[in-house]
């Protein structure tokens, strides 16, 4: 019996005679293959010179001791006459011909540091340089975190263990959704048969490895055939060599291994029954690995480097045990969808399609949105605070917000920001606060030099720590600058809009600004505005914590949402990412918009038809052979019945008009939307001018003098000119390190040095080629 699935597609004459055509590239975030023609790989044809080609990574960012490694022999060279070596080893006896006349092997035994792999016959001679990194991280993330609470059976300070393998399987009684163990000794009856997008039918029986990478859990699942062999030169055939990678949302700090997340909506729907079968398991029956690791879910680790540091370092483990890769699909929600765009984008290459729900670009300009809405609460739902004669009602604290709900503030600031900044909250890993031991967690009173589970301490290698001149009492105790502070709300009039159009009087607005304070660096309110850390907001910005967008144009982008009931996730969040890009770009031709009427994720279908549909977008890029840029290949090989849809129960989606889309956008902004600021919502710390009598001139009756008193002394340093840039907005910066040259930490990021020819990155065909952008 069949199990329900999608169905899959025959492939064409052409998709047969592609399989056998991979490229040397970057198999460690793809396997692109060479076009229509079939043609061998490029190490496997004959050639004038001897090479030496990493497989699995760039050479310089490999990991874990071991790298898939190719050989290109020039004509005439017997691969019996070849000889190996990494350093003064000889492997060797690693390489054979492989499948297609490769000669390749998986090179063992790496020490962490530099070594020289070098290949040579008579009369020829090649090298190339591999820098190995421990297994337990980092790679380029910088220093770990000193306190970090290993899980049980760990072998080392870094979390390593030996990884599990389980047998799994899909049933094909309905009621079973999820996948059970299998019993290899006595198979159960009801196992489900699917037929992969290559063709290729099977029993639906599963694989899973669980280990870990980077000091945390990981998870690599495949259809698997018990008993057949199965090497990265030679995989099982029902492997269609494609990468499905999920994630999971939500924004917190952890000092200890979490779980991979695999169902979608993770971390922001947990608990709410999902009608129709989970994407993962979609995937899987079309012939995809699928892989999460813990270090990428937000909701564990909010950390967009260490997001990206550890997706690659999986994907280099899948490659050099399962075999090179043809493209890379990510998916999530919230949290999951920040992972994807920002690794996308300040790490090109390791993506080539998103699908994001209930979406935004990033964490910070999110956070500087619930920063907001943290300090609104305080002054909105204290009417001690009013002045006497001011009395707000909820429609009006919600057009101040930006929001058809003050609800949706109160979530925000309850179910995300409070803990997110909040460095005494008990995070994952921590022991309550001791009295001067540093090992437990920071309490302000008690333990100041403690853990501190605030994500901008989890940053720090990215914001930097705050400058002495700023330092705290806290701080003083502590001897160390905290997490700096990459936001400012300086300038800002809130409610500016609310009383242009007459929703609140003068003497509401005054109160308002007057009241609307700040808050330190352990998230306390403070009387004075937020002025930030201008090193940490530079920071932000370049490290891509603040996210552009400008580095995604090879990138096939799907986002699928619907309208928020109050839950901190309206779609207000993906038009930021939409002018961001139309910005950077000059166009939104690789991304796709759908609006339905599901809460969040507007239909509870979307999440595997957009699987579906994204795989046939990137097929098309894949076998475009046209000496166009891969950019353009984006843009012209979406297929036709891929747009955007709007509105509307299933079967009923229509083509999005654009004042559809308008319509959506401005019914939803935010509270610095709401006092004068940009769509795109990414300038975090505005620049100032002097304060005029024509910022109200929309007003019949302006201010009195002692009104305009008071405002001339709050804004004595300015309001926002949100018609100029940001303070120390700028360009992301791709593929940063954070290590020292010579050892410590690079706050806010140095260049990796240029990626090393012959090896992955430096060896990419025409298709899905990431672009290093210094």
């Amino acid at each position: 019996m069949r199990a329900t699935t999608l169905p899959s597609r025959t492939p064409s004459s052409r998709v047969r005679l592609l399989a056998g055509a991979l490229v040397v590239v970057l198999a460690a975030t793809l396997l692109p293959l060479a076009g229509s023609g079939g043609t061998a790989p490029a190490e496997a044809l004959p050639a004038q010179r001897m090479a030496v080609v990493v497989l699995s990574n760039r050479a310089d960012l490999i990991s874990g001791g071991d790298a898939l490694v190719a050989v290109r022999l020039p004509r005439g060279v017997r691969p019996r006459d070849v000889r190996v070596r990494a350093g003064k080893r000889d492997v060797t006896r690693f390489f054979a011909v492989r499948r297609g006349g490769r000669y390749m092997g998986l090179v063992r035994g790496l020490r962490v540091g530099r070594t020289v792999l070098t290949a040579r016959a008579p009369g020829h001679r090649a090298r190339t340089a591999v820098v190995n990194h421990p297994r337990g991280g980092p790679v380029f993330s910088g220093p770990q975190t000193k306190h970090y609470r290993c899980q049980e059976g760990a072998r080392d300070r870094r979390c390593n263990q030996r990884p599990r393998y389980a047998l799994l399987y899909k049933s094909t009684n309905p009621t079973t959704p999820d996948l059970q163990p299998y019993d290899r000794s006595d198979p159960p009856s009801d196992v489900a048969t699917t037929t992969t997008d290559q063709g290729v039918t099977v029993p639906f029986v599963v694989r899973r490895e669980n280990g870990f990478l980077n000091r945390d859990r990981y998870t690599i699942l495949t259809l698997w055939r018990p008993g057949k062999r199965w090497k990265p030169w030679a995989p099982q055939r029902q492997w269609n060599r494609k990468l499905y990678v999920t994630h999971g949302g939500g924004c917190g700090a952890s000092y200890a291994p979490g779980e991979p997340r695999l169902s979608d909506y993770s971390g922001t729907l947990d608990g709410v029954p999902n009608p129709v079968e989970a994407s993962y398991l979609t995937a899987l029956g079309r012939g995809f690995a699928v892989m999460s690791a813990a270090q990428a879910n937000t909701g564990h680790n909010c950390n967009a480097v260490i997001n990206a540091e550890s997706v690659m370092m999986a994907k280099e483990r899948l490659v050099e045990r399962y075999g090179e890769l043809r493209y890379t699909i990510g998916s999530g929600c919230s949290g999951g969808s920040i992972a994807q765009h920002t690794t996308a984008n300040a790490y090109p290459g390791i993506y080539q399609g998103l699908i994001t729900t209930c979406s935004y670009p990033d964490v910070l300009t999110a956070g500087a949105q619930f920063a907001d809405y943290h300090l609104l609460r305080q002054y909105f739902e204290d009417p001690s605070r009013w002045e006497t004669g001011v009395v707000w009602t909820p429609m009006q604290m919600a057009a101040v917000e930006g929001h058809l709900s003050h609800l949706n503030a109160v979530v925000a600031d309850e179910g995300l920001f409070k803990s997110a900044l909040n460095p005494e909250h008990p995070c994952r890993g921590t022991l309550d606060p001791v009295a001067g031991d540093p090992s437990t967690r920071y309490d302000a009173e008690t333990n100041p030099r403690g853990v501190r589970c605030s994500v901008l301490d989890l940053v720090i290698n990215q914001l930097g720590p705050r400058p002495e001149r700023v330092w705290g009492e806290e701080e003083k105790r502590a001897g160390r600058g905290f997490g700096g502070i990459p936001f400012a709300n300086t300038g800002v009039l809130y409610g500016l809009n609310a009383l242009r159009d007459g929703l609140i009087t003068k003497a509401q607005f005054v109160d308002l600004n007057e009241k609307m304070g700040g808050l330190d660096v352990d998230s306390r309110r403070t009387a004075k505005r937020i002025t930030g850390d201008r090193a940490a907001i530079r920071r932000a910005y370049r490290t891509g914590l603040i996210n552009e967008l400008d580095n995604v144009r090879e990138v096939a982008m799907i986002n699928h949402g619907g309208p928020d009931p109050g839950i901190a996730h309206d779609y207000a969040h993906a038009f930021w990412t939409q002018e961001r890009l139309r910005r950077a770009q000059g166009h939104t031709g690789n991304r796709v918009m759908w609006f339905g009427a599901t809460p969040l994720i507007g239909d509870v279908t979307w999440a595997n038809d957009a699987l579906v549909a994204m795989d046939e977008w990137l097929g098309k890029i894949e076998t475009d052979t046209s000496t166009q840029s891969l950019a353009r290949k984006v843009r012209v090989n979406k297929p036709n019945t891929l747009t955007d849809r709007c509105l509307g129960p299933r079967g009923l989606e229509t083509v999005c008009s654009r004042s559809e889309l308008d319509l959506i956008k401005t019914n939803l902004s935010t509270p610095r939307q709401e006092a004068g600021g940009p769509v795109a919502n990414d300038v975090v710390a505005c620049r100032k001018r002097p304060l005029e009598p024509a910022d109200f001139d929309f007003l019949l009756v302006g201010f009195s003098d002692t009104e305009w008193q008071r405002l001339q002394r709050l804004f004595g340093g300015g309001v926002c000119d949100w018609s100029r840039p940001g303070v120390g907005q700028g360009a992301t910066e791709t593929w940063l390190t954070y290590a020292g040259r010579r050892g410590g930490v690079a706050y806010g990021g140095r260049p990796l040095d240029a990626a090393p020819k012959r090896s992955g990155w430096g060896l990419m065909s025409r298709t899905f080629l990431p672009v290093l952008r210094r």
